[in-house]
């Protein structure tokens, strides 16, 4: 849960999840709609199929993998999942290196390798490697990546209350703002978008991803213009922003009606959608569209009328 998004926002689903699939036996036996719901809102909903898979790997084993490279090799897992696993739950001795890990060795050596790159990264991770207590390898790992998020920091380090800023390159010539060096920065790209909210006798028109799209298979979203073309779009029910990864978006919902094929879409009670894996956009517009209804009843029935 913890690749892409903040410790503070997966603690909770963390908890939930962790609470209805408390074992990889159970994990693999359950439905994928389940544990897309439990996961729905943390996105990259690849890492839940991942873990689903690992699980039925580790079922048909019996057992959790002892060893980097059996950990490794488990779907979802990259190089610093499986050593932050292998040293700190079974004391192998792999460097564990993650962001906080990259500002603090560039810091420490006064490197300027990329770590946008593959290149750099693997660099600094040799550096993590000749670094690294082989006695107390887990230890040694969440030390440094602790270090790296507490006081380490990307802007205005706390250089006078470090640890090791007698060891540190940077912090003597002065480089320690430069470091680490990232020459990769993608543009942000900004898109209007509008969704059809349709609805008739307590049921939503809806779509499904099917389980070959690249982005968030099996998850149900309100419908486009793509979806229902001939849709004919009413009023206006308000809007909301989203974003994804460097993608920024802005969603209008209108309120459509839609006569003969429904094409992908289906209509479902809307009491029922809480049993599905919703996507964060219908979400988001169930609650703008929740929040109008309010308002509107609220308003004095003449102010409604005008």
């Amino acid at each position: 849960m913890l690749q892409q998004t903040r410790v503070a926002a997966a603690i909770p689903y963390f908890e939930r999840f962790m609470t209805r699939f408390p074992t990889f036996e159970v994990l693999a036996d359950a439905p994928e709609s389940e544990i897309l719901t439990h996961w729905a809102g943390l996105g990259y909903y690849y890492r839940a199929r991942n873990l689903q898979k690992a699980a039925r790997l580790m079922k048909q084993r019996s057992a959790f993998p002892d060893t980097h490279e059996q950990i490794r090799a488990l779907p979802g897992v990259g190089d610093y999942t499986a050593a932050a696993i292998a040293s700190i739950a079974f004391g192998l001795p792999h460097a564990a290196v993650d962001g906080n890990a990259l500002r603090v060795l560039t810091r420490v050596h006064d490197d300027a390798a990329d770590v946008a790159s593959l290149r750099g990264r693997k660099h600094v991770a040799q550096l993590a490697g000749a670094l690294l207590d082989t006695a107390r390898p887990g230890d040694f790992n969440q030390a440094v990546i602790e270090l790296g998020a507490t006081v380490c920091s990307p802007k205005r380090p706390q250089c006078l209350v470090c640890p090791v800023s007698g060891l540190c390159q940077a912090r003597q010539t002065g480089n320690q703002d430069l470091r680490p060096v990232r020459f990769v920065k993608t543009k942000s790209i900004e898109e209007e978008r509008t969704v059809f909210w349709i609805e008739e006798a307590g049921q939503l028109l809806v779509w499904q991803r099917p389980e070959s799209s690249r982005l968030m298979p099996g998850f149900w979203e309100l419908p486009e213009r793509s979806e229902v073309p001939a849709a004919v779009v009413g009023e206006r029910l308000g809007s909301f922003k989203h974003g994804i990864t460097f993608r920024n978006y802005r969603f209008e919902i209108r309120r459509a009606r839609v006569q003969g094929e429904l094409g992908m879409c289906c209509w479902v009670h809307i009491e029922s959608l809480s049993r599905l894996p919703l996507s964060t956009v219908l979400k988001k517009a169930m609650r703008v569209v929740t929040r109008t209804k309010e308002a509107r009843e609220s308003m004095p029935s003449s102010a409604a009328a005008c």
